[in-house]
């Protein structure tokens, strides 16, 4: 018997399906996954032993084989942590494989079961959404995967809870979306005039967080960020970053503020 479950993979602002595939068979002693994973996905094997052990369970003495399809997509990250659990604890008999088929599956796990943050979690759900399916995912981010829209979250904080809700028994609340905060607004390069070598020195420094040194005139660029802490060994400038949006789900990327750092050196108390 092979199960099945559902999970992603991401590649950039978009989510792959992916099936996790569990086969348990006679043979030598093994726990392997095969399917292109990288380092944090082939680690797996040992969070998810560990989270299994956590509710008192140990594995089956024979070869368990774990295939990440299709096979020629890498897979990143530790988001493949639930599913693979879930996957395995389907093909011993413990989570019945029918109610699994209805939900995509996100979530990465500790050694003592809990259910981690993972990246990319609104993401899986746009996903779900799509294919007229739910999400389980981490507890911590249901509010996040909840502005999906119509989609069945079902946020556990750990594995033993969320075994429970999918047998009936003890049943999680689903999440309500959450509300956006909005970043406080520093000094804008916008306020400048001109200087625009200046301007371009200043972005690149940002985008690569890179050390600056000023030279020349640094009282103006004191009186320009009058608001910042004199105490900080270098001056914040805020920069307001609005990255391209996605037109099939209206993300935006990158929308925010990044912080530029001008260092000054240990040496020389003037900056220049």
């Amino acid at each position: 018997m092979v199960a099945i479950v559902s999970t992603v993979a991401y590649l950039g602002l978009e989510a792959r399906a992916v099936e996790v595939q569990c086969q348990i068979a006679p043979g030598m002693v093994a726990f392997s996954v095969v399917g292109l994973p990288d380092k944090a996905v082939a680690e797996s094997r040992e969070r998810v032993r560990a989270a299994i052990a956590a509710l008192g369970l140990s594995l089956p003495p024979k070869r368990i084989t774990i295939n990440l399809s299709p096979a020629d997509l890498p897979k990143e990250g530790s988001h493949y942590d639930l599913p693979i659990a879930l996957a395995l604890l389907s093909a011993m008999g413990l989570v019945d494989t029918e109610t699994l088929a209805h939900y995509v599956v996100v979530g990465e796990l500790g050694l003592d079961g809990r259910v981690a943050a993972s990246p990319g979690v609104l993401l899986a759900a746009l996903h779900a959404s799509g294919r007229q399916m739910g999400l389980i995912c981490p507890a911590m981010q249901g509010a996040e995967a909840a502005w999906a829209g119509q989609v069945e979250v079902v946020a556990a904080p750990d594995l033993l809870s969320l075994l429970n809700h999918l047998k009936g028994q003890g049943i999680l609340r689903p999440p309500e979306p959450g509300i956006a905060e909005v970043p406080a607004r520093g000094p804008d390069l916008k306020q400048v005039k001109g200087q625009e070598t200046a301007k371009r020195a200043l972005e690149i420094a940002a985008a690569g967080g890179h050390n600056l040194r000023s030279a020349g005139l640094v009282d103006a660029i004191h009186a320009f960020v009058g608001d910042a802490d004199r105490r900080l060994l270098g001056i914040c400038l805020g920069m307001q970053l609005i990255g391209r949006s996605s037109t099939e789900d209206g993300i935006t990327e990158g929308l925010g503020l990044v912080d530029a750092v001008v260092e000054r050196f240990p040496d020389d108390p003037s900056g220049r």
